[in-house]
């Protein structure tokens, strides 16, 4: 049977825009798809990268040993090919990675850092980053200065006390006490008081999918 001209143009006309309902379908579908499938590139961020934050605690040589954690806050957002990845305000979590006490008469106190988290948008990613340390001062001149100005305030009031001779007594108890001031108050630990700031950088990339 043959359809006339006029019908063939109206079921042409209708075949149209039933197609591009179908393309349209499966083109939404595709899309689905892929968003379930996490199709979107993940954002990397290289290595070197900076990681700056802010201690939310204090630390301490002589409170805080090899192991334990801490919490920061990130200062600054983390921003790779002009997105932002890392937020300001995001929180992170250290590790103690070295902490060695000061001794009485020698021996600098030691502490070292490291990020081991970071938190962005509710999860928590791994990192691994650079150190950061802290030292004590050396005290040895001032153990120094103690000794022998214990000793020169014996020797003064030996001579007051007996003369000459005295001084030669009182000089050694003199320096005697100064040892022991120098072993009481000998010990300088390292402080790292709330809110110091600190800098990490990556030593591995960090991927983080992309919201």
């Amino acid at each position: 049977m043959t359809l006339p001209k006029k019908k063939y143009l109206i079921a042409g006309g209708l075949a149209i825009p039933v197609l591009a309902l179908a393309l349209f379908a499966a083109r939404m579908t595709t899309n689905m798809t892929t968003n379930l499938m996490g199709g979107s590139d993940p954002l990397v961020v290289p290595a070197g990268t900076a990681i700056h934050v802010r201690l939310d605690h204090s630390l301490a040589t002589n409170q805080n040993g090899f192991g334990e954690s801490f919490a920061a806050t990130v200062v600054s957002p983390v921003i790779v090919n002009g997105k932002e990845v890392i937020p300001a305000g995001s929180k992170a979590q250290g590790v103690v990675v070295d902490s060695r006490p000061s001794g009485r008469l020698k021996g600098r106190a030691y502490m070292a850092l490291a990020l081991s988290t970071v938190d962005v948008g509710g999860a928590n990613y791994e990192v691994h980053t650079s150190t950061v340390g802290r030292s004590s001062g050396d005290h040895k001149k001032r153990n120094i200065a103690l000794i022998g100005g214990g000793g020169g305030g014996g020797a003064l009031i030996g001579a007051l006390a007996a003369g000459g001779k005295g001084a030669l007594i009182g000089g050694p108890v003199g320096a005697g006490a100064g040892l022991a001031v120098a072993a009481i108050t000998g010990r300088k630990q390292v402080t790292i008081p709330a809110e110091s700031g600190m800098t990490f950088r990556l030593t591995q990339p960090l991927t983080i999918p992309e919201g």
